[in-house]
C-alpha cells in the first residue's frame, strides 16, 4: 500500500513540473504594440545653455532608426546632417552634431516615426527633443494647413518653413539659403505646427522639396507661400495652397531630325511662338508645329542645301539666335492615320492627323457616306499646330460612316499627296451615354472653367462660362467623375499656376466634395455651393 502511495505521489509530482514548465513557456500570448520609451536623454530634454556636439537618448527596449533623411526634421535646418548612430539595434541612440550650432538659439528634432522597437517596429510617433544654446527655450508656435492649389489630393512630406525679415533677406533667398525655422507634415497628416519661434516677422513658405536641401527650385519643385508678412505671436491658422510654377519660355539648341525637319526643346508655353529660320541672309518658309511627346517644337521647311541655318527664336521678351550644320538626311514620308477608334463619340468630330504639316486641301476627292452609302454633308478645319484635320458634320445614333480619301485631298508642304484613305467607324445609341446638369450656387465672380476629370485626373470634359450658373455635360460615357471649378481672373480661358517671384498666387479651384456617377441612360442634376 505504500509503495502504491509512493507511485502515486511521484506521478502528481512529475506532472505539477511539467504544468509549471508549460505556465512559463513564451510561445504565444499578444502581439507587442507598446512603442519604446525613453528613459533617460543627455543633456535632459529641454536643456538651456548646450554647448556640447551630442545628445544621447536611452530607451526602455532595444530600438532601430529607420528613413531618418526623410523622417528626422532639425529646426532651424543645419548645413551638414548629423550622425546618428549606432545603426543597427540598441538601447540608445546617439546624435553627433558636424556643424557648429547658432548661439542663444532654440533647436528643435523632430523625429518623425524614424524610431521604432527592434522586434514589432512599433514607432516612437512624433518624438521631440529640444535644447537651448541660450539661457531660455523660445516658446512661440504657428499651425496650419496644406492643400495643392489645383490637385484634390495633397502631396506628403512638405516642408513648412519661417525665413526670418530682416536686413538679410531677398526675394533669392529661397532659392539659396537655408529657413530660419523648418518643419514637415511627413506622411501622416496636411496639418502643420512650427514650434519653439522667437518674437518677429516671417515669410512663411511651403516646398515640396524634392531633394531635401531647404531650397526653392522652380522647375521641379512645388511652392505654396503668404504674400503677407506675418508677425510672432500670432494666432491663425494659416491654409497655404502649393502649386507648380509655369517656367519663363527658354529654348535648348535645336537638332535636325530630317532632311526637313528641325526639333527644339523648350521650357514653358510654346505656343505662338515667332521663329525666324535662316541661310545666311535669306529668309526660308517654314511651318512651326507642336512635337507631341515632348516639350519640344517641330521647324518644318524644304529641302535645304547648306552648310549650317541661323535660326532666331523670339517669344514674349526672350529673344535668342541659335547657329547648327546640316547634315544630308532624307525627308519624311506623308502618313494620314484617324484619331479616334472605330466608335466616335456622339459629341465629338472625326479627325486625322498627318505626319507633314497640310498646306492644300481638295473637298471635291472627300467623300463621307453613312451605312445607306448617302453622302453626309460636312465641313473641315485644320488644326496646324497640331497637325490635325477634323471633319464636322451632323452625327446620328446607332449609325456607321465611311470617310474616303481620294488621292490628292491632302498635299503636304513638301508637295506630296496622300494616298487612297479610307476609314470606317459607327456611332453608338444615345442611351449609351448620360448627362449632368449643374446648378452652381454662390460663383463669387465670372468667367469660371467647369472640369469633369477621371480617376486618373484626365479632363473628359470642360464648359466655360462667363455669366450662366446652369451648366450642362451632355452625352458623356458613364463614369465615376470629379467636378472643379476655376475662376479665371485673367480670362484667358486656362488655369494659371502662381509665381514666387511676381507674388502672385494661382487661380482658385474648388472641388466638389464627392465623386458624381453618371451611368448610361441618366439624367444627373447636381447643385454645387461654392461657397467654402
Amino acid at each position: 500500500m505504500l509503495k502504491n502511495k509512493f507511485k502515486y505521489i511521484l506521478i502528481l509530482l512529475l506532472v505539477f513540473i511539467i504544468s509549471c514548465a508549460k505556465r512559463g513557456s513564451i510561445d504565444g500570448g499578444l502581439k507587442d504594440t507598446i512603442a519604446p520609451i525613453l528613459k533617460m536623454s543627455f543633456p535632459k530634454n529641454y536643456s538651456t545653455a548646450f554647448k556640447g556636439k551630442t545628445i544621447r537618448l536611452s530607451f526602455d527596449e532595444y530600438v532601430v532608426v529607420k528613413d531618418v533623411n526623410k523622417q528626422l526634421i532639425i529646426s532651424p535646418p543645419v548645413e551638414k546632417a548629423p550622425q546618428i548612430s549606432p545603426q543597427s539595434a540598441s538601447k540608445s541612440i546617439t546624435v553627433t552634431f558636424n556643424d557648429s550650432l547658432q548661439a542663444n538659439t532654440t533647436y528643435s528634432l523632430n523625429f518623425g516615426k524614424s524610431i521604432e522597437d527592434y522586434n514589432e517596429g512599433n514607432p516612437y510617433q512624433q518624438f521631440k527633443y529640444v535644447f537651448s544654446t541660450g539661457t531660455y527655450i523660445d516658446s512661440l508656435s504657428l499651425s496650419g494647413s496644406i492643400k495643392d492649389s489645383y490637385e484634390k489630393k495633397t502631396d506628403s512630406f512638405v516642408s513648412v518653413m519661417l525665413y526670418e525679415m530682416n536686413s538679410k533677406y531677398t526675394d533669392s533667398t529661397v532659392y539659396k539659403e537655408n529657413p530660419r525655422y523648418i518643419t514637415n507634415t511627413l506622411d501622416s497628416a496636411s496639418t502643420f505646427k512650427l514650434e519653439n519661434l522667437k518674437a518677429g516677422k516671417y515669410l512663411l513658405v511651403a516646398l515640396k522639396d524634392e531633394n531635401n536641401n531647404n531650397k526653392y527650385n522652380s522647375k521641379t519643385e512645388k511652392i505654396a507661400f503668404r504674400k503677407e508678412i506675418i508677425t510672432l505671436p500670432n494666432d491663425t491658422l494659416f491654409e497655404l495652397a502649393l502649386f507648380k510654377e509655369q517656367p519663363a519660355f527658354k529654348a535648348y539648341k535645336p537638332t535636325q531630325a530630317s532632311g526637313n525637319r528641325i526639333l527644339m526643346g523648350y521650357e514653358g508655353n510654346a505656343k505662338d511662338i515667332k521663329v525666324v529660320l535662316k541661310n545666311k541672309e535669306e529668309i526660308i518658309p517654314t511651318i512651326i508645329t507642336k512635337f507631341q511627346e515632348k516639350d519640344s517644337i517641330q521647324i518644318w521647311c524644304k529641302n535645304i542645301k547648306a552648310d549650317s541655318l541661323n535660326i532666331t527664336i523670339n517669344k514674349d521678351k526672350y529673344l535668342k539666335d541659335f547657329v547648327f550644320k546640316i547634315k544630308n538626311q532624307k525627308n519624311d514620308t506623308l502618313v494620314i492615320s484617324p484619331r479616334q477608334n472605330n466608335t466616335l463619340s456622339l459629341k465629338e468630330n472625326f479627325k486625322i492627323k498627318s505626319s507633314i504639316p497640310l498646306v492644300k486641301f481638295d473637298i471635291t476627292k472627300m467623300k463621307l457616306l453613312n451605312k445607306d452609302s448617302t453622302a453626309i454633308a460636312f465641313k473641315t478645319k485644320y488644326d496646324e499646330w497640331n497637325q490635325e484635320l477634323e471633319f464636322d458634320f451632323k452625327k446620328e445614333p446607332l449609325e456607321k460612316y465611311k470617310i474616303m480619301l481620294l488621292p490628292g485631298a491632302l498635299i503636304d508642304m513638301l508637295d506630296q499627296e496622300n494616298d487612297t484613305l479610307t476609314v470606317n467607324f459607327e456611332t453608338k445609341n444615345v442611351s449609351d451615354y448620360g448627362n449632368l446638369r449643374l446648378k452652381l450656387e454662390n460663383v463669387k465672380q465670372f468667367p469660371i472653367i467647369i472640369e469633369l476629370t477621371n480617376a486618373k485626373g484626365e479632363i473628359i470634359a470642360s464648359e466655360y462660362s462667363e455669366s450662366s450658373t446652369n451648366i450642362e455635360f451632355n452625352l458623356i460615357d458613364p463614369n465615376l467623375f470629379t467636378l472643379r471649378v476655376i475662376y479665371d481672373e485673367n480670362k484667358n480661358k486656362v488655369r494659371d499656376a502662381g509665381n514666387f517671384l511676381e507674388k502672385k498666387q494661382s487661380e482658385e479651384v474648388i472641388y466638389f466634395p464627392k465623386e458624381i456617377d453618371v451611368r448610361a441612360n441618366w439624367d444627373v442634376e447636381q447643385t454645387f455651393n461654392l461657397k467654402q
